[in-house]
């Protein structure tokens, strides 16, 4: 199973960017998961309950624990909105806020 990845804006690139080079190689490990296994495990990518159907794909480093928060587009295509270093349990709602309102975003302009 192949699946493509693409970021919406720049939020994905620029946490990315961000990042040392270790903690992007680790970034790039998991989406590549994403990208190629057929059953990718729970641990590296889920669904978000109640939500709009965002889901998070999670890096989890030594030092920190990372969020990329996206959704699907046309089956195969994972479409990145924006990520955040994850501090408490539960996972911020105004990301997936942000995440919901970048979809209706992605979806208006692929749309028009």
């Amino acid at each position: 199973m192949i699946r493509k990845v693409i970021a919406y804006k720049t939020y994905f690139i620029d946490f990315y960017k961000s990042q040392d080079e270790k903690v992007r190689e680790k970034i790039s490990y998991v989406l590549d998961l994403v990208r190629f296994e057929k059953q990718v495990p729970k641990k590296f990518f889920k669904y978000l309950e109640n939500t709009d159907g965002i889901y998070e794909v999670r890096v989890i480093t030594t030092f920190k624990s990372i969020r990329i928060l996206c959704f699907f587009d046309d089956g195969n295509l994972v479409v990145l909105t924006n990520c955040f270093i994850k501090k408490t349990q539960k996972t911020p709602r105004k990301e997936i806020k942000l995440a919901e309102k970048l979809k209706k975003e992605y979806l208006k302009d692929k749309n028009s």
